[in-house]
């Protein structure tokens, strides 16, 4: 096909046209984190290339994007763009039944206290979750979490605290874990404890009781996303019956 013209129409979007019609467009959004994630929806593999190419020559780097693992077609445009692959998370499909997962006998370690979502108290689920975040940043560092686990100080990272589940001892939270609900399989998202309470169990217990709570109201499966490294996460997943179903690739150009 000939040449499209290529037209950043807004400052977020690109817009190939060919013979006055509209064969393709590109998007960049920036992430409460500061990292650019682009698309782009073009009908033919040429249109993709001249909008992904236009993109690049723009917007500061790094650029991220993200594919499911299965589209070996999109994954290749990204690659002929530039792209390179940076982290692979696994979907997994999470039974909630107790008696499937293995979780009906799990009990937190002494002095602790899970509060099932919907109680935790604000401020201390705020509290926790900013220690959570700055132990994360000082350690293995934002950039290798998923992107929606936000560490970008100022943010509001606690959007709704009646998605929480919550480790209590004390007078204070040692942990956290969100269950979102927009679809009718619910999503496992951040899971955290804070770094002195590690290894006790209580990541562990908070998923019990998360999971027990999605059972008695009739949820018989929920999802998360694992990265491919997190071999802890991995091992708790999976102990637990999880089934592997999917894979999604970050893209980075440089």
């Amino acid at each position: 096909m000939n040449t499209s013209d290529i037209t950043r129409v807004a400052l977020t979007r690109w817009e190939a046209v060919d013979d006055d019609r509209m064969v393709g467009h590109g998007d960049v959004i920036t992430r409460p984190d500061g990292r650019l994630f682009v698309s782009v929806d073009a009908w033919h593999d040429a249109v993709f290339d001249q909008l992904a190419g236009a993109m690049a020559e723009t917007l500061r780097r790094p650029l991220h994007t993200v594919v499911d693992e299965n589209d070996t077609e999109l994954l290749s445009c990204w690659e002929r763009a530039g792209f390179a692959v940076r982290r692979r998370e696994w979907e997994y499909l999470v039974p909630t039944d107790p008696a499937d997962t293995g979780l009906e006998a799990v009990r937190p370690p002494d002095g602790v206290t899970i509060v099932p979502a919907g109680r935790a108290a604000e401020g201390l689920l705020r509290e926790v979750d900013r220690v959570i975040r700055d132990e994360v940043a000082a350690t293995v560092g934002w950039q290798e979490m998923p992107v929606e686990n936000l560490g970008v100080p100022g943010v509001d990272t606690v959007v709704d605290p009646s998605k929480y589940v919550a480790a209590a001892q004390g007078d204070r939270y040692v942990g956290l874990l969100r269950v979102v609900e927009v679809t009718r399989l619910p999503r496992l998202g951040l899971i955290g404890v804070r770094s002195d309470r590690h290894r006790c169990g209580i990541a562990r217990a908070m998923l019990a009781s998360a999971l027990s709570s999605l059972h008695a109201r009739g949820i018989e499966t929920a999802s998360t996303e694992v990265k491919e490294s997190n071999t802890a996460a991995t091992a708790l997943f999976e102990g637990i019956g999880a089934r592997r179903v999917n894979s999604t690739l970050g893209l980075v150009l440089r």
